[in-house]
């Protein structure tokens, strides 16, 4: 823990996101055996830290949730949308393309599985870039973060309905089209169902609890509907991570202006001390599984060039779904590139899951090379996301300070 911390800061000393150290901390954690030293090697299986890292996912895409305003959803416009669309489409059939050419030995729905983890945008890591840059008010960075949450949604939905289709076939049963249909309205109908749940119930259960005033017991309440919704999500064969993104969704500040400090602080400053123990527990997990052996291997590092350029390339068409005049496309198209919590979510989901290969032999959906070769890609894009969107967006300022000059 202490070395993800420090890892962490050092990566935002030198402007880079924390989470970018929290994983670097985990690979060399996870390969010093290379070295002799064997005394983290029990990290990798043990249960605690693997409910922990569990854990932690779920309290940080609850914070992502938290921070989807459905009110601004409604008011970013056409443009956001098809830059959403276009940014799940092309990055999909990019990365299937990528796995398919490189893992042609595998299961179609590995293929697919892989397509799909391209699809999420890391809506907190170019957040804080446009935050740190004064540049939040900016129309690209209205169409961005809206693209980006919108994203977050579908690539969830998309997640529901290949991990149902790849549990439906690991049982024997036939994947007709009606499998994907029925899991894919189950997964929509559970986020709608949580949208409405939060607009009518949740506002009037807080007004009913207002004479409590400690913020410890709105951060205890809002703790245990993100739990209960993570459960719910898992009742309905969907991930846990869905119905905590949903019940941040829900919870919106208006809930919670009767509570004492709502003036000075919102629900994810009191939640922050709890993300930042979890979280870096789910990334230096994540880390502590890569083999850098695996390393050594060529075909990998191809897999992961061109899986990075998949998901680079893929992003990058979002520019095609701007409508507006006067709008600096290259910006927007470089705030959707950068990769990061749910994509590693998806990694680790891959890694458990089983499907018969061309032998007929069962194997994790993303083995420890393809899972490396993942991680390559995330790190890729969350260097190169924070400086090429400084370089763009700066670009632009410049030139409207010629002209303003002029």
């Amino acid at each position: 823990m202490f070395a993800a911390k420090l890892f962490g800061q050092i990566c935002e000393k030198l402007g880079q996101p924390a989470v970018l150290g929290e994983l670097i901390a985990g690979i060399i954690l996870g390969n010093l055996f290379l070295f002799g030293f064997n005394a983290a090697e029990s990290f990798k299986t043990n249960a605690a830290i693997e409910t922990l890292a569990q854990l932690g996912i779920i309290i940080l895409l609850f914070e992502v949730g938290l921070e989807t305003n459905l009110k601004d959803m409604k008011r970013v416009g056409v443009s956001s949308l098809i830059v959403a669309v276009v940014g799940v489409v092309a990055p999909f059939v990019l990365g299937w393309g990528a796995a398919k050419l490189f893992l042609g030995e595998q299961a179609t729905l590995s293929h697919i599985f892989i397509g799909a983890m391209l699809c999420a945008t890391s809506i907190g890591i170019t957040a804080r870039v446009l935050r740190d840059m004064g540049r939040l008010n900016d129309r690209e960075a209205h169409i961005i973060l809206g693209a980006a949450v919108i994203d977050d949604v579908l690539a969830l939905l998309v997640l529901a309905i290949v991990e149902g289709a790849i549990y439906a076939q690991s049982v024997g049963t036939s994947l007709e089209i009606s499998v994907f249909v029925i899991i894919a309205l189950k997964a929509m109908a559970f986020i709608v169902g949580a949208i409405l749940v939060g607009q009518f119930l949740v506002p009037k259960l807080f007004r009913f609890l207002q004479s409590f005033k400690s913020h410890g017991f709105v951060l205890g309440l809002s703790i245990a509907i993100c739990f209960l919704f993570a459960w719910a999500s898992v009742k309905m064969g969907l991930a846990a991570i869905i119905g905590a993104f949903a019940a941040g969704m829900i919870l919106d500040e208006a809930s919670f202006k009767h509570f004492i400090d709502h003036e000075k602080h919102d629900l994810i400053d009191f939640l922050a001390p709890i993300s930042a123990i979890l979280a870096p527990i789910f990334f230096v997990s994540v880390g502590l599984k890569v083999d850098l052996r695996a390393f050594g291997q060529p075909e990998l590092l191809g897999f992961a060039a061109v899986l990075t350029l998949a998901a680079i390339i893929g992003k990058q068409a979002c520019s095609l779904g701007v409508t507006e005049k006067g709008i600096n496309r290259t910006a927007i198209g470089i705030g959707m590139i950068t990769r990061g919590e749910v994509v590693l979510f998806f990694a680790s989901t891959g890694a458990v899951l089983m499907l018969p290969n061309a032998q007929g032999m069962n194997e994790p959906v993303i083995n420890s090379s393809t899972f490396g070769a993942v991680v390559i890609m995330v790190m890729v894009t969350t260097l190169i996301t924070p400086l090429a969107l400084k370089w763009s967006l700066g670009r632009k300022k410049i030139k409207e300070t010629e002209t303003s000059a002029a």
